[in-house]
């Protein structure tokens, strides 16, 4: 590696984290992430880059010669310069994009090195994220109404705390830095008019159904004009480009992600009263629901019932890598051990199965897998074929929240909502649900059945207010329904994970997520009085409580499940099956429940489990990571800190939660773990809120004990400024 080409790579870092700094300079704490340009070292600079595969069809939604399919940005992709491909597509031109595109025609690509490549990028690109800056809220409450419900003193500060964190995330679009209509340079960006919050770390953008639980946080939080703001932006989206695209970046535009418009529309106007806002929504609101009936509704006709019913699926029209993440697409099609390897037109359809695997929001998992005989890759995917619980159990919502907002202002829209409503009803029941098993599968078009796999999207429909008969009129089959949560909170250490296989994709266990907890206590909430009441069932001597979950149900033998790992001073040796597996069960208390309360039925315990579990899980990973309150938390020890490597952080808010540790983050996925984080904080102020008097002070494991079994995946995702340099120089060595 010559001394020219690693300083080359070193400035690119510094380039990238000068420019992360300087946009968010006095309000990004250290437990924000910041996503720098980390080139990777696989090779000496003077190498030739690999041979390409032909270039995809370039895509008409992507309008962009830089930042969409094409030379340059597989050139680019190829080159692998960051440890995360999103990295390059934020980042803005630093000259007009004629002379960048120019600049790049004189490179001869049939021997061009990875040095040409890293020279180009870093002459002719700027800091990502340059286009957006950090702001104030101007109506900033200390101390929101929402803390007064939370009775434990630790909780209640360090609920304030998250509520704090919104000032590090608050983001509105730099008019000073913005590529304009003088090209003077170019942006991936989606310029928006209304300020809003990012999720955090790589995230830097206003995403689509993060909002959601954002909004709820926000409301908790009575930062109405911010919530107010973000309904605007989503709204300018549907007046502009007609749909909300998965995030705020023209990479998104060939996607959207699940519908919540219309839901954080009415959490909104329920809590604020403001339904000003209701002139400008509704007929976008319609907007929107046109265009996922236009996009992606289909007829089905059932093999339960022959009836035919018009439902939804994630399908996207896309025939090239996803400019976010190019290099993982380009390698999973053009992967060198495929035998045969696949044509362009097997191509073409797996990177529209990557893209609507996105749109989801749950990319990836094995949920989307193929039935029948495959790989266990990517390769595998077939989203589109498959009538989704998620999306059609949120689209019904959105017409009944429709019907009740137009009330009788308009009995016609009102009503024509309500039937299709009901329409909708009646196919997810017929399509979706199994009695039998007392859970909903989602429907493979492609086989015409239920797909046997079993997730968390099984509570989607009560959320949404489908509650199938057999639970609504039968306590035993109620508890069916959730008997795999009680399995979780005595089996593992942490919340409820997406599924119960173990792919290493970031949406299978043991990952779990927090717009899922929030939607499983939902579900609970949503049970009728009569069903829910009774004591919580127990398995019998020697059982464990995978006995109380319905015959097939789960579609794994109780030894297929994730083994709980033997942590610190828990006693005992775990098994895989029998009453050795309910880990977590003490004296009939579960480790972290909470306080119970006279007469509380099983949902109620469920309910107060889980929440006390979630906030252990948040306020345990934050601790672990750094994070302190004079006075309150004291902060750990260096060598605590050290077992995270965070002796020099302050606490990171993770995107994704473990259910095996509770003071880790989730692990696997496309991407490192991102801090920040705004679904998260949203989902701890929303249950300090609805659980604050059933909350305990969480009872963290200690960092110095040592694991038995499986160990726990440690992840410190904001090092300073300083480690980054050190990391780049120990990796890049001059």
């Amino acid at each position: 590696m010559t001394p020219h080409s690693s300083f080359a790579r070193l400035a690119l870092l510094l380039q990238g984290v000068a420019a992360a700094l300087a946009q968010s300079t006095a309000t990004a704490p250290p437990s924000l992430t910041i996503t720098t340009a980390v080139p990777s070292a696989t090779t000496s600079d003077n190498a030739a880059l690999p041979s390409q595969a032909a270039l995809p069809p370039n895509q008409s939604w992507c309008p962009s010669e830089i930042f969409c399919a094409g030379s340059l940005l597989q050139t680019v992709g190829i080159a692998d310069l960051f440890p995360d491909d999103k990295t390059f597509v934020d980042k803005p031109t630093s000259k007009p994009p004629r002379e960048v595109l120019a600049t790049f025609q004189n490179i001869s690509l049939s021997n061009v090195t990875y040095e040409q490549i890293i020279n180009f990028v870093e002459q002719n690109f700027a800091g990502e994220g340059l286009e957006l800056e950090a702001l104030s809220i101007p109506d900033f409450k200390n101390s929101p109404t929402f803390l007064d419900n939370v009775t434990n003193p630790l909780v209640k500060a360090w609920s304030q705390t998250v509520h704090n964190i919104w000032t590090q995330l608050i983001r509105g679009t730099n008019d000073s830095t913005l590529c304009n209509s003088r090209s003077n340079c170019e942006s991936s960006l989606i310029p928006l008019n209304h300020t809003f919050v990012v999720p955090g770390g790589r995230f830097r953008e206003q995403y689509y159904w993060d909002s959601f639980w954002i909004v709820e946080g926000l409301l908790e939080s009575e930062l109405y004009s911010v919530a107010n703001d973000t309904l605007q932006n989503f709204m300018d989206e549907l007046d502009t480009i007609g749909f909300i695209p998965n995030g705020g970046r023209i990479y998104y535009l060939d996607r959207s992600q699940p519908p919540l418009f219309i839901q954080m529309l009415s959490r909104y106007v329920n809590v604020t009263n403001d339904r000003s806002i209701l002139r400008r929504a509704l007929p976008l609101a319609e907007k929107e629901l046109k265009w996922w009936h236009d996009n992606r509704s289909l007829n089905v006709t059932s093999p339960f019932t022959n009836q035919t019913h018009v439902v939804y699926h994630y399908s996207v029209n896309n025939s090239a890598p996803r400019p976010e993440s190019y290099l993982t697409d380009y390698l999973t099609a053009n992967d060198p051990g495929l035998n045969p390897p696949l044509n362009d037109t097997q191509k073409a359809a797996l990177y529209a199965e990557l893209a609507t695997g996105a749109e989801t929001g749950w990319d990836y998992t094995m949920r989307w897998f193929t039935d029948g005989d495959n790989d266990g890759s990517l390769r595998n995917l077939g989203v589109r074929s498959l009538v989704a619980i998620d999306l059609n159990s949120i689209l019904y919502h959105n017409h009944v929240i429709l019907a009740s907002l137009y009330g009788s202002s308009n009995s016609t829209l009102a009503n024509a909502h309500r039937e299709a409503a009901s329409d909708l009803r009646t196919a997810i029941l017929d399509l979706l649900w199994d009695g039998t098993k007392l859970a909903f599968y989602d429907f493979n078009l492609a086989t015409n059945k239920r797909k046997d796999f079993f997730s968390v999207a099984n509570f989607y429909p009560l959320w949404s207010g489908i509650i199938p008969d057999e639970i609504a009129q039968d306590e035993n089959a109620a508890f069916g329904h959730f008997a795999t949560l009680n399995l979780v909170l005595n089996r593992y250490n942490g919340t409820y994970p997406t599924t119960f296989v173990d792919t290493g994709l970031q949406w299978d266990a043991p990952n779990t997520w927090a717009p899922h907890q929030y939607i499983v206590l939902q579900a609970l909430r949503a049970l009728p009085a009569n069903v829910s009441g009774g004591a919580l069932p127990t398995p019998g001597q020697g059982n464990s409580t995978f006995n109380l979950i319905p015959s097939g149900q789960l579609g794994l033998a109780e030894n297929q499940l994730p083994q709980q790992p033997r942590i610190n001073s828990q006693a005992g040796n775990f098994t895989s099956t029998g009453s050795g597996a309910d880990v977590n069960t003490l004296n009939g208390t579960v480790v972290n429940g909470g306080n119970a309360t006279d007469g509380e039925g099983w949902s109620q315990r469920l309910q107060r489990e889980l929440a006390n579990r979630y906030i252990t899980s948040a306020f345990c990973s934050w601790r672990a990571t750094g994070g302190s309150i004079p006075g309150v938390v004291q902060r750990l020890s260096d060598a605590e800190l050290n077992v995270t490597q965070s002796v020099n952080n302050t606490g990171n808010m993770f995107e994704k939660f473990s259910a095996l540790d509770v003071d880790s983050a989730g692990r696997g996925g496309e991407y490192t773990v991102q801090a920040g984080f705004g679904w998260t904080n949203g989902v701890v102020l929303w249950i300090a809120s609805n659980y604050g008097g059933q909350l305990n002070a969480p009872d963290c494991p200690n960092l110095l004990a040592t694991a038995q079994g499986t160990s726990s995946a440690r992840t410190n995702t904001a090092p300073a400024f300083w480690m980054l340099a050190a990391m780049a120089l120990g990796a890049f060595a001059l």
